[in-house]
């Protein structure tokens, strides 16, 4: 691979990125373009890998969209996550094995309660309810 595809292939990546981030928060071109400081029709062209996204643009976008640099090239990461969900997460993470049980047991018990359909949800081995079945 010549190193003008390479370029305009990073410059794609970087630009699909930014296509993605900017629908999943339900902004068009023309307001994120705004927000920015630039055209849409450069906004359009980044996004296509047409031009490169600058530095400085990148970082107010980033700005925008409350991640930091990791958080844009690594995708595993959905920027659906908020810091309240991290918090949870690691207050979660400080329980014993048992407490993990019980709040996964209640979150099960309030989603079934909300849609009246128990939750696809994945349940850790040993829940309470795995152990009142077995019983049975």
């Amino acid at each position: 691979m010549n190193s003008s595809r390479i370029k305009y292939r990073q410059s794609l990546l970087v630009g699909d990125r930014i296509r993605t981030l900017r629908k999943d928060r339900n902004l068009t071109q023309a307001e994120l373009a705004a927000s920015i400081g630039i055209q849409q029709s450069d906004l359009c062209r980044m996004e296509n890998g047409e031009y490169k996204v600058s530095l400085e643009s990148l970082f107010k976008i980033l700005s925008i969209f409350q991640i930091n640099i990791a958080e844009f090239f690594h995708e595993e990461a959905p920027p659906s996550i908020s810091e309240k969900d991290v918090d949870f997460l690691r207050e979660f993470q400080k329980l014993d094995p048992e407490s993990q049980r019980e709040v996964w047991d209640f979150m099960r018990f309030k989603r079934m309660d909300e849609g009246g359909v128990i939750p696809d949800l994945e349940t850790p081995s040993g829940s309470r309810h795995e152990r009142d079945h077995k019983k049975e």
